[in-house]
């Protein structure tokens, strides 16, 4: 079941074209009506076309009924793997704990074979498989990029659920919860900016990657377009580390990418949870989530 993002539910204001995005010099006037509370409210919510007039606790019992559907049918429905609901259930809320994190095969196995159970890891990869098969989890996979210096590109990819809503219901969060919990927080609220950019870029017959590499620098986006051009993005929840997320933008752009081969950067981005959106002198534009739109 395909989810939506924020502009396509009506929930934001979609001031700021990501499509348009690299045509515009100096970002003013952008500001989001969603506040942090709106925000988490709208993480435990989902984008589930069916929820549009639901309530949040509508939501919130549907997502909990989704994730038990989970393991208890819909996998041996789809993909015709037998599981046991149990580890299924270990599973899933170990890829919720990660989410928008790179987590290794390995890493799962530890998480589900904690207190003496036993699992293998074919047994996780055949689970990771049925739930690909019923849409329930994607992985965004890591950037092959040319680059100018001798770091290695890391080639562990990311793994979310269909909708960071599913992650919070199999963690139990509410919205007052989840929003005392900025740490956690900040990983939902990039699985929900990486949803949305998807919805955005693959409408065009682009894809959205991440970046990271051996010297430990990361991207949390990188759009690539269907004609080879790219921008790069990173999520952060609070303004506090926009001066971080410039400056890891800006050394990917001058320090690791060949730009001979790849080209400069259509746009350069940091996608927050603040209310106002703005150009930085660097040229990196800060954009409001509830302000982004196609």
């Amino acid at each position: 079941m395909r989810t939506m993002s924020l502009a396509e539910s009506g929930r934001s204001s979609g001031d700021v074209s990501l499509s348009e995005l690299d045509a515009v010099g100096q970002l003013s006037g952008v500001r989001s009506h969603l506040t942090y509370q709106d925000l988490a409210a709208e993480a435990v919510r989902g984008g589930w076309p069916t929820l549009l007039e639901a309530t949040t606790e509508d939501a919130i019992e549907f997502n909990e009924s989704y994730s038990a559907d989970l393991m208890a049918v819909d996998v041996i429905q789809a993909g015709g793997v037998r599981h046991d609901p149990a580890k299924m259930r270990r599973l899933l809320v170990s890829l919720a704990r990660n989410v928008s994190a790179e987590v290794s095969i390995a890493k799962l196995v530890d998480d589900v074979a904690s207190n003496g159970v036993e699992i293998g890891r074919n047994t996780v990869s055949d689970y990771l498989d049925a739930l690909r098969a019923v849409f329930a989890i994607e992985e965004i996979p890591a950037w092959a990029a040319s680059l100018r210096s001798r770091t290695r590109l890391r080639q562990q990819p990311k793994r979310h659920l269909a909708d960071p809503a599913l992650a919070c219901a199999l963690l139990g969060l509410s919205a007052a919860r989840l929003a005392r919990d900025p740490e956690y927080f900040g990983q939902v609220f990039e699985a929900m900016a990486i949803r949305d950019l998807q919805v955005y870029v693959e409408r065009n017959g682009g894809h959205v990657y991440h970046y990271r590499d051996s010297g430990g620098l990361e991207a949390d986006a990188i759009v690539e377009y269907r004609d080879g051009s790219w921008a790069a993005i990173e999520v952060k929840l609070g303004a506090s580390k926009i001066a971080e997320a410039e400056a890891n933008l800006l050394k990917l752009r001058d320090e690791r990418i060949d730009l001979e081969r790849m080209g400069t950067p259509r746009f350069m981005a940091v996608v927050t949870g603040t209310e106002y959106g703005y150009t930085m002198p660097s040229g990196v534009h800060v954009i409001p989530l509830g302000a982004l739109s196609a």
